[in-house]
């Protein structure tokens, strides 16, 4: 993830703070005019951005729950793989670099089973992520590559067992194993069990022999059953947030840390076993069963939009590739992506979608090309994007690209920018992209009258989060980023698409890289943050239209965003206040007729540093009461620490 923030806000800005520090007592009015549009809201404007990083995809998201399914080593052995001697067998494993089942796995795991009987079985067993997580009466499924020294080695028990009582909670045999790499299905099913993580997964054989096994296996139920998919509770907090586009491979994980560790989308496609895997950005390999058309079919799943980032020569460690001659395979290789995503049957690489399992093509509207580029020193990302812009809109002239550094001649439609700050600094940031009131305005780079032309192009804000609380946000961050929110609602002309960053961290211990993030889960369970809670309720209560208003006498910490939607005749209300002290606000709405009664959504804490955990998951979630007596002009006060929603019915 950036390491960009608003160091740039100047020191004296306590001393030109436009609004006046009123008691938290003083009536604020705000005043709206429903019948009066000021522009459309964006219909991208909240999405997701995602990237391998805290196991947001292996060990988390992607709901493969093998291990280092492919055998990587290191000076100890083969990592969370052991060796598996029941009673009075004796058997050796180790790395065999010699054989595999394909080009992209050209080695495997090796196991010589010296002494076994049925009874007294040999193999091998994986401790997973942070366990196996079983449910009862649900069924895995699995699968492994393997070939035997002879065809006296006969099937392979697989089982998962109980950590805590050594017997399996469920089995499965397979047919017997030939002399050729071979694929082998199986199914394990449990009973009634207590739902746990504490088991792992075991391969064994009961006669001598030698084995070779790769790309051991094994999937729980998938969110919309999809083969090689993703888990269920993940997706569904994803889905409740309403996303409308996913900015995917990532941002750091699109790089590489090398040039030669970049995301390589044509190694990601296809069968998991001609898929060879790659070094990841933060300290740990990707297992790459996260691909392209995985990307892809979480698009469709969720119906967001795909936000392709195409790789542009850059890596993170400072390499890159010159323009020109050098760049030009990395070009055709974006225009290759591209056509594999929108392309047909007539088409090379639309051709291999469809033979991957996907016939009809997707609709893409956006491209990224890099990722904060303007960390490369070479001064090369100018040449860099217009040599990959100049391409892209000769073969797809419909598609909207995104510079991901400021360039200077190729203007590009959209500019991504990326911020990671404190609750206070978003406290005075949420005017940032509001347009200037006038030629003579005070301008400063990122502060808070740094008020947002717009001649240029539209933002794209890709990266964003309050960075408070570990390893998920507490409640203060929370209220920084819902009052950055409003000010991404109320300039939705300018602003087409904002996603918070980073989506997911795995909370067992070394599973965390970066904080602070949005979800947390561990191989049972998941839950949301405050700041995941206001993402949902910010996506979910969100109209076409911002309406003219005006907000007077408010305190400094008190933040709106009106928006309707004429269509369902409903009029959205946000408000959020970071201070500890309640707001009462008369609110006075005309050109609408109202209903007198509207839905009332909360979110509150008693302090800052008030939040949810894996152990009290639901320590704070919004909750819905009436609001009465709903008129023309009525009164409302805003609890301390308090974000909320009101929603208007008009009749």
């Amino acid at each position: 993830m950036p390491k960009k923030t608003f160091a740039r806000i100047a020191a004296s800005f306590v001393l030109t703070f436009a609004i006046p520090l009123l008691s938290a007592q003083t009536p604020a009015v705000l005043t709206i005019h429903a019948n009066q549009p000021l522009h459309s809201v964006s219909p991208t404007l909240y999405g997701l951005m995602t990237e391998e990083i805290n196991y947001s995809y292996d060990g988390g998201l992607y709901a493969e729950m093998v291990r280092n399914r492919t055998f990587r080593g290191d000076w100890s052995g083969i990592l969370y793989w052991y060796l598996v001697e029941n009673g009075n067998a004796v058997a050796r494993m180790q790395a065999d670099a010699t054989t595999g089942p394909s080009a992209a796995l050209p080695t495997s795991l090796r196991l010589d089973v010296e002494k076994a009987d049925p009874k007294n079985q040999a193999g091998v067993l994986n401790t997973g992520w942070w366990g196996f997580a079983l449910h009862p009466n649900t069924a895995y499924k699995g699968s492994f590559y393997a070939k035997a020294g002879s065809v006296d080695l006969g099937p392979i028990t697989v089982s998962l067992i109980d950590d805590t009582t050594g017997r399996p909670v469920a089995t499965a045999t397979t047919a017997p194993i030939g002399s050729g790499w071979k694929e082998y299905e199986f199914t394990l099913k449990t009973g009634a069990l207590a739902p746990s993580s504490t088991n792992h997964l075991a391969l064994t054989a009961g006669h001598t022999g030698t084995l070779w096994l790769q790309l051991v296996s094994l999937f729980p139920p998938t969110y919309h059953d999809r083969p090689n998919g993703f888990r269920i509770d993940l997706m569904e907090k994803l889905a409740a947030m309403h996303p409308q586009f996913l900015r995917f491979p990532g941002g750091n994980y699109l790089e590489g840390d090398r040039i030669v560790d970049h995301f390589d989308w044509k190694k990601t496609i296809g069968p998991l076993v001609d898929r060879p895997t790659h070094p990841s950005p933060w300290g740990y390999p990707s297992s790459d069963g996260m691909g392209l058309l995985e990307f892809l079919e979480w698009c469709e799943d969720l119906h967001m939009q795909p936000v392709l980032a195409v790789y542009a020569g850059y890596s993170l460690k400072g390499d890159h590739v010159n323009p020109g001659a050098d760049l030009e395979p990395y070009v055709q290789d974006a225009l290759d992506e591209i056509e594999y995503v929108t392309g047909g049957p007539g088409t090379r690489w639309g051709a291999e979608r469809i033979k991957d399992g996907h016939p009809v093509p997707f609709q893409l509207t956006y491209v990224e090309i890099g990722n904060e580029e303007w960390f490369d020193k070479s001064g090369s990302y100018e040449q860099r994007y217009t040599q990959f812009a100049n391409a892209i809109r000769a073969k797809y002239p419909s598609i909207q690209l995104i510079a991901t550094a400021p360039v200077k001649g190729l203007k590009p439609d959209v500019i991504d920018e990326h911020y990671y700050v404190r609750a206070t600094q978003n406290f005075h940031e949420a005017t940032h992209y509001d347009p200037p009131t006038s030629s003579s305005e005070p301008r400063w780079d990122g502060g808070h009258f740094d008020k947002t032309e717009r001649t240029g192009p539209k933002v794209f804000v890709g990266e964003w989060a309050t960075r408070e609380g570990a390893p998920t946000p507490n409640f203060g961050a929370a209220l920084g980023d819902a009052a950055w929110m409003t000010g991404l609602e109320r300039n939705s002309d300018i602003v087409i698409m904002a996603s918070y960053a980073p989506l997911l961290v795995r909370v067992d211990p070394g599973g965390m890289q970066w904080e602070t993030d949005l979800i947390g889960y561990n191989a049972m369970r998941s839950y949301g943050s405050p700041a995941y809670y206001a993402q949902v309720l910010f996506g979910s209560y969100l109209g076409d239209q911002v309406l003219a208003s005006k907000l007077e006498n408010a305190g400094a910490k008190l933040f709106y965003s009106i928006t309707g939607d004429p269509a369902k005749k409903k009029l959205y209300l946000k408000l959020v206040n970071g201070s500890t002290d309640a707001q009462p606000v008369t609110i006075d709405i005309d050109g609408a007729k109202l209903a007198s009664t509207a839905k009332l959504v909360s979110l509150h804490a008693n302090d800052t540093q008030e939040t949810n955990s894996i152990e009290d998951p639901t320590r704070i979630v919004p909750v819905e009461s009436p609001v009465h007596d709903v008129s023309a002009s009525f009164h409302h006060t805003v609890p301390g620490l308090s974000i909320q929603v009101i929603e208007f019915d008009e009749q």
